[in-house]
């Protein structure tokens, strides 16, 4: 069995939840979540807790139990307190502006690059920092990765798009003439 999947979401008393077919809603102060939840698992929500229940014992019945308690747990957390990543521009002359819901980044193309946000998540821009919110756990990551696809950090000097916590690798650079 899962050891993460044992483990019931506990509910807040602001957050609301309904678990309805294959379909559970999380609505809360923040914001509402809906997810289909795969067959293979059942959820039981009592007690202000959400047990999810495997339909056997195989390796993917428990991966999957593991899995949907993360997705559940997070939904719970997004509306209630949200999510932010942030991410830093690093590089001379590199830079980003936002207008209403769309960001611009100067990042040593020949053009700006001109990226809408989806709906659900929020930014501010300072001259070379991004931070980006939103309840949808998944919905930020994947919006924060194809803004770094933009411009990968480079190795050498270390210019590029990056997430605020990740450290990139430095390589040495090529060496003078051999004397």
């Amino acid at each position: 069995m899962s050891r993460v999947g044992k483990q019931p979401v506990p509910i807040p008393d602001t957050v609301k939840v309904v678990y309805k077919g294959r379909t559970l809603s999380v609505k809360g102060p923040k914001g509402d979540l809906s997810r289909v939840i795969h067959d293979d698992v059942k959820l039981a929500v009592k007690d202000g807790l959400i047990h999810v229940i495997p339909s056997g014992n195989s390796k993917k019945t428990t991966s999957l139990q593991g899995l949907t308690r993360t997705l559940v747990a997070n939904m719970v957390t997004g509306v209630t307190q949200g999510f932010e990543r942030v991410l830093e521009i690093i590089g001379v002359g590199y830079r980003v502006d936002l207008t209403s819901n769309v960001l611009t980044f100067v990042i040593g193309y020949s053009h700006p690059v001109v990226y809408k946000l989806p709906d659900g998540i929020t930014a501010s821009a300072g001259k070379n920092r991004v931070v980006l919110a939103g309840i949808d756990k998944e919905l930020l990551g994947s919006t924060a990765a194809t803004i770094r696809s933009f411009r990968k950090p480079e190795p050498y000097k270390g210019k590029g798009i990056k997430y605020a916590e990740e450290r990139i690798r430095r390589k040495v650079g090529k060496s003078g003439a051999k004397q």
